[in-house]
């Protein structure tokens, strides 16, 4: 059974929806979960937000956390995950926002990858890599604050269907944790 399916089934037995808040994986992640049969009862819709200026516009990011911050960050990843689970009215939002490559961006290697979650009692956001398989990530210090950032490895392909893995597998094991 996939991870997505094992997600649906979850929000299903909490009577629980999600939606996704998508930029560098521009869909995959809710296309992911759309895949599955009765996907419906569970998942509310998604934003992509691709480029920055719908980050503000639509998923509601403030301008001062984009400009403080970055589009390529955690505290940006917190805000679309709050957003989207504002504008589609779901118990849970995730979102993901990073470099796929081939180029670094703005200082970014390729493969940072933010995920953020946001729920009925809290919101966060971390590193892609911490969730997926070890073996999937480096690991490198940010040189702008000596924070370790775990950085997916591999094709821009294999980037954005890593981070679409580890999102779904964290918000799963947020949904299981929750009291």
């Amino acid at each position: 059974m996939s991870q997505a399916q094992l997600l649906i089934d979850e929000l299903v037995a909490h009577n629980q929806t999600i939606s996704f808040c998508e930029s560098l994986t521009a869909g995959l992640a809710c296309a992911t979960v759309a895949d599955v049969p009765g996907a419906s009862q569970a998942l509310r819709g998604g934003l992509v937000t691709y480029a920055t200026d719908l980050k503000a516009s639509v998923a509601g990011v403030s301008q001062s956390v984009l400009d403080d911050h970055g589009v390529i960050s955690p505290e940006t990843a917190r805000e679309m995950a709050r957003g989207v689970r504002r504008v589609c009215g779901s118990t849970w939002g995730v979102s993901l926002t990073g470099v796929a490559g081939p180029d670094e961006q703005d200082g970014h290697p390729v493969g940072e990858v933010y995920i953020g979650i946001s729920g009925p009692a809290w919101t966060a956001a971390w590193p892609a890599g911490e969730v997926v398989d070890p073996a999937l990530a480096q690991f490198r210090l940010s040189s702008a604050n000596a924070t370790p950032i775990h950085v997916l490895t591999g094709s821009r392909d294999d980037i954005r269907k890593n981070a679409v893995a580890a999102a779904i597998n964290g918000i799963l094991r947020v949904v299981r944790e929750q009291k």
